[in-house]
């Protein structure tokens, strides 16, 4: 499982013209990216990750400073790019497998108190955001 951490001021998804998730104030933008073969250990490593992890002013979690968390799918971080040009997709969990893992996640997160929007899984999502900093991390569990 690999998850991209955006802190933001904002975020938000659109998916035909509609939102469908959307946070203010400070937060965490998290794209989660399931592999083949993933399970509940790699969803407990993000969710804890994504609480925990140290990306706000004085050494602060999401969790420490009340922020929200927008979770977007997003099976393109598997994306293999290492042999021509087109992306191979082949360590990608199907969205059979990818879908309960990245709902996982989110149940994992609201367990922790944390504020949670998402997504519209498996949809053409238009994904907004201020990016603060900017500060990017790349999680892999």
């Amino acid at each position: 499982m690999r998850a991209v951490l955006q802190r933001v001021h904002r975020a938000s998804v659109t998916v035909d013209g509609e939102v469908v998730g959307a946070i203010e104030g400070l937060g965490i933008l998290a794209l989660i990216g399931v592999a083949r073969g993933d399970g509940m250990a790699q969803v407990d490593t993000i969710v804890r990750k994504i609480a925990e992890l140290r990306m706000f002013d004085n050494e602060a979690s999401v969790s420490d400073v009340g922020g929200s968390v927008l979770v977007v799918s997003q099976f393109t971080l598997y994306g293999d790019t290492r042999k021509g040009r087109r992306p191979s997709w082949s360590h990608a969990a199907p969205g059979s497998e990818a879908e309960p893992l990245v709902e996982a996640v989110v149940a994992g997160l609201r367990q922790r108190g944390l504020h949670v929007e998402t997504g519209r899984f498996g949809a053409m999502m238009d994904v907004a955001l201020v990016n603060s900093g900017p500060f990017t991390l790349l999680v892999e569990a």
